[in-house]
């Protein structure tokens, strides 16, 4: 029977909630696109701010460039490098600052002798000048190579000893490793945000706006426990909350890989199983539900969905700081920490996708978000019960 009225209070809602497709597509489906599409976006302009084409050639000129010069710089930039004079470094200096050249390599006189082995060491080493536009990406790329064809021949004459030639793999880090690593500083804080703007687009309209418009009233005077009405309401808006949340997730992990896409990195989130899902469900479901309560309470004593909106803010900037605490390095070993509620959450979303979530963590964070929750569904069941609060004009 109990559960038959919370039912009740929980298809009200839900029929409230989905009966109106306009807020059904800006709570649950727009998000995850939106997000989605922002991401891919700005992973792209961020791959053509940094890239550089690949048919393209860079326009480079040289003074003195020696001939055994000119054959490793024309295979390292890929490019042809035109000859000019000593006279004209000046002109192409110029061009260079307008854009409209990318490189300008000058080599001091007799640089024949710094490539074909006869140079002797020393001191005052003749210097080889590299002019470039730092602020054109493709003038800036072009002096990166050319710069590291140079130190490369430079080393490769003295030096003992050679690091890391060959085509052997020497860097290490596996899929897992990299995809951990990105996921774990970006995604506790989003997922945060996510759920915590997912639970204040519906909150407060339910319980401050049915005070607004009156119809709280109705509900009041059934035959149906405060308890029951506040349970009914915490679980059905958790279930929207928790939609909306997915929806922002899915299009935030769909586009990480185009977002990551710039810098070469491997961010790929089918390297978590099915046990790292189930955890970060658990920890998802408990965090909503706590919010949920939390924002009911204060939406419970606000005479207006405006009125709520206000007072959530200082709430919503603490959620979003408890959300970049994830990004400051690994999640505490301490249980204790687990015992703070949202911060509990942060930590443990933290460790699932480092790879290095503990069960007994989990289930902490759980059941004290939980416990919280019931304490939040209690105050608001005394608030149900309170006229002042309920229908304070």
């Amino acid at each position: 029977m109990k559960n038959n009225k919370i039912w009740a209070v929980m298809r009200k809602e839900f029929a409230r909630f989905f009966g109106d497709r306009r807020l059904v597509l800006t709570t649950i489906v727009l998000p995850g696109l939106m997000i989605y599409a922002l991401y891919s976006f700005m992973g792209s302009a961020m791959g053509n701010m940094f890239g550089t084409e690949e048919d393209y050639a860079a326009r480079c000129y040289a003074v003195n460039m020696p001939a055994s010069a000119e054959t490793l710089l024309e295979a390292g930039l890929g490019t042809d490098i035109e000859h000019i004079g000593a006279d004209q470094t000046d002109e192409y200096k110029q061009l260079i600052a307008d854009g409209e050249a990318d490189l300008v390599i000058v080599f001091p006189e007799g640089a024949e002798k710094l490539f074909d082995g006869t140079a002797v060491p020393s001191l005052n080493a003749p210097s080889v000048s590299l002019f470039y536009n730092s602020a054109e990406v493709d003038s800036f790329n072009a002096f990166d190579g050319a710069n590291a064809v140079l130190q490369g021949y430079e080393s490769s004459v003295t030096n003992l000893f050679d690091v890391n030639v060959g085509e052997e793999k020497y860097d290490l880090a596996t899929d897992e490793a990299a995809a951990g690593q990105v996921f774990s500083m970006m995604m506790p804080m989003l997922l945060m945000m996510f759920m915590f703007t997912g639970c204040m687009s519906v909150a407060p309209e339910s319980i401050a706006g049915e005070k607004e418009r009156g119809t709280i009233a109705t509900l009041l005077i059934t035959p149906l426990k405060r308890s029951h009405l506040a349970l009914g309401k915490i679980f059905s808006l958790g279930v929207i909350a928790i939609l909306s949340g997915v929806s922002s997730a899915v299009g935030t992990i769909l586009s990480l890989p185009r977002l990551m896409n710039f810098e070469g990195m491997n961010v790929d989130a089918s390297v978590y199983g099915l046990s790292d899902y189930l955890m970060l469900g658990c920890v998802i479901i408990s965090t909503v539900l706590l919010l949920v309560a939390l924002i009911s309470c204060v939406s419970a004593f606000a005479k207006s969905v405006k009125e709520a909106s206000t007072a959530l803010s200082p709430i919503m900037i603490i959620n979003m700081l408890i959300g970049v605490t994830a990004m400051l390095g690994a999640a505490p070993a301490n249980g204790v920490m687990y015992c703070i509620p949202l911060y509990n959450s942060a930590q443990c979303m933290n460790a699932i996708f480092s790879f290095a979530a503990n069960p007994v963590h989990i289930a902490i964070t759980c059941g004290v978000n939980l416990a919280v929750m019931g304490i939040l569904v209690f105050l608001l069941t005394k608030m149900f019960d309170n006229e002042k609060v309920m229908f304070s004009a």
